[in-house]
């Protein structure tokens, strides 16, 4: 057992005990609270550095009950299936915390910004844009993140021709990045009267919600503003009323918009924070020259450029392009069983 349960090393668990001292003697200083904003910050670390030492605690005391039963079951062989359970739980945890070890990235622990937009190919990909937003929500709905579609383009005759959703979560952002680029749909159509085979392309492209805290100057007179009628939820009230917000960020054509919320000001709140996201990853990529510019990365939405296919006819067969990790349960897979394709792509990424 004392080799199964690894030691402090995996979770770095003396330096999280000294940050929380730290960030302790900070929290009893004379008029912490004065600042509101920056004491909300020092305790939402102070609880996600807590969060970790009470997961290794409880590991320890596992590993510790686990002992003693394997002495027990020396004398009594009947408590063996307990221990065997014992087991699987542990090295369940052990794998959630070591896959969480990959979020490594400045912003991986924040939540996320997600748009799809259909490819190509009219009704076909606006249908296969459509499985993919169900795809995502399904998926949001197993991790226990909250997801909220803030614009939707609804296409001409089926599924939709965009869609910008937030999903808010710690490691939201660190799990959905494995997610950008162009993904593939391989199937015997039900939009064509002869049922042909079609191919449909949508793209998926996911940016990390910026702290209020980073200093990002958006101008005012760098944004066009129009306000417009919403196609979208929100009930009678949204659909007569100029609600919807659209943001054109002039220097760099970025155009976002927003059409969920029930009043204006809600919707251009949103809007510019989704701006934000996208200004603040573009101008990290051009700071880091090794990596390629956001724009450079959004490739045709068309053949050749696709991180994942997914083939429904002649055969069942998902398959990621980057890492080949394939699985035959395609059905599975667009019902939000998609974390073996994240997880393989962040052990992809942590081997560079």
């Amino acid at each position: 057992m004392k080799s199964y349960l690894p030691s402090r090393g995996i979770f770095e668990v003396s330096e999280k005990e000294r940050q929380i001292s730290e960030l302790e003697k900070k929290m009893a200083e004379p008029g912490f609270w004065d600042e509101g904003e920056a004491a909300q910050q020092v305790l939402q670390a102070h609880k996600a550095l807590q969060k970790a030492i009470d997961r290794w605690r409880d590991l320890s005391q596992q590993r510790e009950d686990l002992e003693v039963l394997l002495e027990l079951a020396e004398e009594d062989a009947s408590i063996l299936p307990e221990i065997e359970e014992r087991l699987r739980h542990i090295d369940r945890t052990l794998s959630a915390v070591e896959f969480q070890q990959m979020f490594s990235g400045e912003h991986d622990k924040n939540s996320a910004i997600l748009s799809i937009n259909s490819g190509a190919g009219g009704t076909e990909s606006q249908d296969w844009a459509q499985m993919l937003l169900r795809m995502y929500l399904r998926w949001c709905e197993r991790k226990g993140f909250e997801a909220k579609i803030v614009d939707i383009l609804p296409g001409e005759e089926a599924g939709i021709k965009s869609a910008t959703l937030t999903v808010d979560g710690e490691y939201a952002y660190g799990h959905l990045k494995a997610e950008s680029g162009v993904h593939r749909l391989i199937r015997l159509s039900p939009f064509d009267a002869n049922h042909r085979r079609h191919t449909s392309f949508a793209s998926v492209f996911v940016f990390p919600e910026i702290d209020e805290d980073i200093n990002l100057e958006i101008k005012e007179e760098d944004l066009r503003v129009d306000t417009y009628r919403s196609s979208g939820a929100g009930g009678q009230h949204v659909n007569v009323t100029d609600s919807a917000v659209r943001i054109t960020h002039l220097p760099t054509g970025i155009v976002v918009q927003c059409q969920n919320e029930r009043s204006q000001h809600r919707n251009r709140e949103m809007a510019l924070k989704i701006l934000k996201a996208r200004l603040y990853e573009l101008y990290e990529q051009d700071r880091r020259e090794e990596l390629e510019k956001i724009q450079g990365e959004k490739k045709k939405i068309a053949w050749g450029s696709q991180i994942r296919s997914y083939i429904l006819h002649p055969y069942q067969l998902v398959k990621d392009h980057r890492t080949n990790l394939e699985t035959s349960n395609v059905e599975a897979v667009l019902d939000g069983e998609i974390d073996e394709f994240i997880k393989a792509y962040l052990l992809e990424g942590s081997k560079d």
